[in-house]
């Protein structure tokens, strides 16, 4: 019927923010507001209203991308090196007494993780039997903005709790040692390994193929802000995750297979945290040996298998959990495979798509879907825009390596160069990230408070917070643009740093490092327009 087309074209048109739960929830709270415990209306990106530049978008696209121009050549004069070992200064909080102790303390872990698991079965528990009405039920909010959105700043910015917390790895480690007690050995022995070896020419397939399931259920799939839907997404993860544990191993599964772990690992390169084990230890890792790419020259990096390896005795003295420059981390010491680059650049082309769905761009291109397709138009484009978005990007990402290659004089195959300098885009991934989803965070994430009372959306008040209302002015217009600005153009010119250093490394001279660094800043260059201008549209269009 053309009316029902009519509708669910609105419906997908309001429903496009917020990776899958601002795009529903932003049309929910303007139609269920009366209803549900919210009084204000709720804005896409968490925006209230046009902003009327102060100058034309044109000029501050051209002066963030000449800002990033410029710190290349600063770098070229002042930052120089050779093919010696990146090196950066650490602190080592374990060394620092009270601190140490602290921070190594299984009474103050323990009880982390059991609400980090205390968390998870609530999540579950309130999609299962809660409320229908995603605003009135714990567990939309909860995943796709205070666990997404927030986990992924916390990974960025601090370090990567995610892999302390992580409630199914405890949940999985509960589980070992049930078993060890049940075989009498009380808790101790060898530590399971998995029930098969991990395929040599996996790697990071399966994390990848992952991640590509979650952004097509976050960007496409309406049901993702259903809380019934979303509980047996969750169920559907947990069995993969504990699955993938006990068939591969735990640490295995974690580094090569489980999406988030991995992501998360890549946001916390950049943070200004690291674990690192020294004097030999990987000598008897066998991820170690598989691949090398946390190995040092000064010892193991963010490798969580030696560390947890190196927990107890006398090894328990090569651990370090160091404070470390920020970004530091996004020189690898070792290989990057080419899925993992693969999954860098998925990252990247996901939030940026995230992006693009909100410009008139593509709600023309969803246009010509409806009419080609009827009501399941848009969905089909969207499906295309998810798979063909980073394949594009990633096309013209190598394509610019090519240029890299040919003008420093690389030898390597063409590959191999676009493996090295992957990790220089992951600056531009989280200041995008960051972009894109702090009004988000900070204005829709207020839900959390009314939701904690009342999670199932039963009429409880268990904490007094349950008439709570959002404060959409905690955030202007005006200061989520020029906040945008300010994350792009730091973002871009750290990433362009991070180019400059492994170019130093790799090239033979300074001038061929230099030459070679050309189509990397054109990119970078391109690429900050163009983030501007998708982040531009829902506020000045």
């Amino acid at each position: 019927m053309a009316w029902q087309t009519g509708i669910r074209v609105i419906v997908h048109k309001q429903a496009r923010h917020m990776r899958a739960l601002i795009r529903r929830l932003a049309l929910a709270l303007l139609i269920l507001a009366p209803a549900a415990f919210m009084a204000q209306p709720a804005y896409a990106h968490a925006f209230g209203q046009r902003y009327d530049l102060p100058i034309p978008l044109s000029y501050f696209l051209a002066g963030a991308a000449a800002a990033v121009a410029l710190s290349f050549v600063a770098l070229g004069l002042f930052v120089r090196g050779g093919n010696e070992a990146f090196r950066y200064p650490r602190l080592n909080l374990l060394a620092v007494p009270a601190l140490g102790r602290a921070l190594g303390s299984q009474a103050l872990l323990l009880p982390i993780r059991a609400a980090a698991v205390a968390l998870l079965l609530l999540t579950i528990a309130t999609a299962l039997f809660g409320s229908e009405n995603p605003l009135a039920n714990f567990a939309p909010t909860f995943v796709w903005i205070i666990w997404w959105v927030g986990m992924g700043f916390v990974a960025a910015l601090l370090g990567n709790l995610w892999m302390l917390i992580n409630p199914w790895k405890a949940l999985f480690e509960l589980g070992e040692w049930l078993a060890r007690r049940v075989r009498g050995n009380g808790g101790g022995g060898k530590r399971h390994e998995g029930l098969l070896a991990y395929p040599d020419g996996w790697d990071a397939l399966p994390a990848l193929a992952g991640f590509a399931a979650f952004v097509w259920l976050e960007n496409v799939y309406p049901g993702s802000i259903v809380p019934l839907h979303l509980g047996v997404i969750i169920l559907a993860y947990t069995l993969v995750t504990l699955g993938g544990m006990a068939l591969f191993g735990k640490h295995t599964w974690l580094r090569y297979g489980d999406c988030f772990s991995v992501l998360f690992g890549i946001f916390a390169r950049f943070s200004p945290t690291e674990a690192r084990v020294v004097g030999g230890a990987c000598d008897d890792c066998h991820l170690c040996a598989r691949d090398g790419s946390f190995a040092s020259e000064e010892g193991c990096v963010d490798c969580y298998a030696c560390f947890e390896a190196a927990s107890g005795g006398d090894a328990a003295g090569r651990r370090e959990f160091n404070l470390r420059p920020w970004a530091a981390g996004l020189v690898p010491s070792g290989r990057v495979s080419l899925p993992m680059a693969a999954f860098v650049g998925a990252a990247l082309a996901a939030v940026t798509f995230d992006g693009l769905q909100e410009t008139p761009s593509w709600a023309g291109a969803q246009r010509v879907g409806v009419e080609l397709l009827g009501a399941g138009g848009i969905s089909a484009v969207d499906t295309l825009g998810v798979a063909l978005v980073p394949a594009a990007f990633f096309g013209a990402y190598v394509a610019f390596c090519a240029g890299i290659r040919a003008l420093s004089g690389e030898r390597a195959p063409l590959m191999e160069v676009a493996q090295a300098y992957v990790f220089s885009l992951v600056p531009i991934a989280l200041a995008y990230n960051m972009a894109h989803f702090f009004g988000l965070l900070m204005v829709q994430g207020q839900l959390i408070l009314p939701l904690a009372s009342d999670p199932f959306g039963f009429g409880w008040d268990v904490f007094g917070t349950a008439g709570y209302r959002i404060d959409p002015a905690v955030v202007s217009t005006r200061m989520a643009w020029f906040l945008s600005v300010g994350l792009i153009v730091v973002g871009h010119i750290v990433s362009v740093y991070i180019a400059h250093t492994i170019s130093l490394r790799r090239a033979a001279s300074h001038s061929l490092a230099l030459r070679g660094q050309y189509p990397m800043i054109a990119l970078m260059v391109i690429y900050t327009a163009a983030s501007l201008w998708i982040i531009a549209q829902p506020i000045v269009s």
